[in-house]
């Protein structure tokens, strides 16, 4: 439920928080934002917590598709991408870093650790393109000047 995420976030408040103050679990509250449809009851508890009423609630839920901008989707599935890379990122810099010690201590003449740094590497900047560049690099902005072009006018 996209606006449940939107006025969480106009709060300021975390998952837990929302949760904590509405009396609901965090996995509930990650159903509803991941788009699963919430029981009357549940609709109550968010209701009081953002001082609306329940049929408020659900007016938005079902004028959702229309209010909500392209723009705003792609926001917050773009930050949904970043956190992943980032992730990695950290899972990355952890396990190389465990395996550079365990590689120095074990065998310090022979520098096996790079083998899989190098491939671990070139999955993480495919990751880091997709998510940073793909908006960019052969876009629809790309696609849209390429044609101009072809067709010879100016943009």
């Amino acid at each position: 439920m996209f606006i449940i995420k939107k006025l969480r976030l106009q709060k300021g408040w975390s998952q837990a928080e929302l949760a904590e103050f509405s009396g609901l679990s965090i996995r509930t509250i990650q159903r509803i934002e991941n788009g699963e449809n919430p029981g009357l009851e549940t609709l109550k508890s968010l209701a009081a917590v953002f001082d609306m009423d329940v049929s408020e609630i659900q007016k938005e839920y079902t004028m959702e598709e229309s209010t909500a901008s392209k723009e705003e989707r792609w926001a917050f599935e773009q930050v949904k991408r970043e956190k992943r890379f980032y992730k990695q990122l950290i899972s990355y810099i952890c396990v190389i870093g465990m395996l550079l010690i365990v590689n120095l201590v074990v065998t310090p003449h022979r520098l096996w650790v790079i083998w899989p740094a190098i491939g671990w590497g070139i999955g993480l900047v495919m990751l880091a393109v997709r998510v940073f560049m793909a908006g960019s690099f052969l876009g629809p902005e790309w696609e849209k000047k390429q044609i101009e072009k072809k067709l010879g006018r100016k943009l």
